[in-house]
């Protein structure tokens, strides 16, 4: 059984407009592996130029932070959820 990843919508693009995509995997790296296979091009929005993932994209596996688990190493199970997140900067101050 393959895993769900939900796939926000600036990336949407890649996946044919599909806001969940089923792939498979043991490891939260090989599962955008094959993210990559199927959809060419989502690996370097994810990932910056070192091979890390980049700073500003946060990923949950079950509605874990797979910082506080074992990163990209975070094994996956059939059935798991994951979700790609864009971290949301900026706004104002507010004002009386």
């Amino acid at each position: 059984m393959p895993v769900k990843v939900r796939v926000p919508t600036p990336l949407q693009k890649l996946t044919n407009h599909q806001k969940q995509v089923e792939a498979q995997g043991d490891s939260i790296t090989a599962v955008f592996d094959h993210l990559e296979n199927n959809y060419p091009g989502i690996k370097e929005r994810l990932y910056d130029e070192d091979g890390a993932l980049r700073r500003f994209i946060n990923v949950y596996v079950n509605e874990e932070d797979i910082r506080f688990l074992d990163g990209l190493n975070t094994a996956i199970k059939d059935g798991d959820d994951i979700s790609i997140i864009p971290a949301i900067a900026g706004g104002s101050e507010l004002r009386d």
